[in-house]
Formats: structure tokens, sequence, C-alpha cells
């Protein structure tokens, strides 16, 4: 299944952070503006959603190119 993911980057006290992911399935992946994966199944899915809230939360960012190009990359540098 290909989902695109979508995230907020939302400012604090000490940077950007990365919070809220959410996947919905595509059948028109893009990755030139956003992040696209694919996945195996929703339950896979849901469980990636975690991993990146639980990676991402405590990180913060000094711009937001930064924060998502970080994601970008950690997202295309895993199997699911």
């Amino acid at each position: 299944m290909n989902f695109q993911l979508v995230w907020k980057i939302l400012p604090g006290l000490r940077g950007l952070s990365c919070s809220d992911f959410r996947a919905t399935p595509t059948d028109d992946p893009n990755n030139d503006k956003g992040v696209a994966f694919e996945c195996a199944t929703q339950t896979k899915c849901d469980a990636f959603m975690r991993e990146l809230e639980t990676h991402f939360g405590p990180q913060r960012f000094s711009n937001n190119a930064t924060a998502f190009e970080t994601v970008k990359a950690y997202v295309a540098g895993r199997t699911l």
C-alpha cells in the first residue's frame, strides 16, 4: 500500500518540533512535494506513525526546511 505522510511543524521555546504524524492511503504518491512511502499493511503503517512520534517528538529544528528534509530522509531510509 502507498501512503502520503503529513505532520505538523510547530514552534516552541527550543526550536521547531514535528508531531501529529498521519498517513493517508494514496494511488498517486508524491515525493516531490511531500513524503510518500510504501507499507505492507495498515497495522504496520500505524506502528510506523507511533515510531515517528517517538523518534521526532524530542527533537528540535532551526527551520522548516531542515525539519522537513530530516523527516523525509528518515522515512526514505526505512523499509516497512
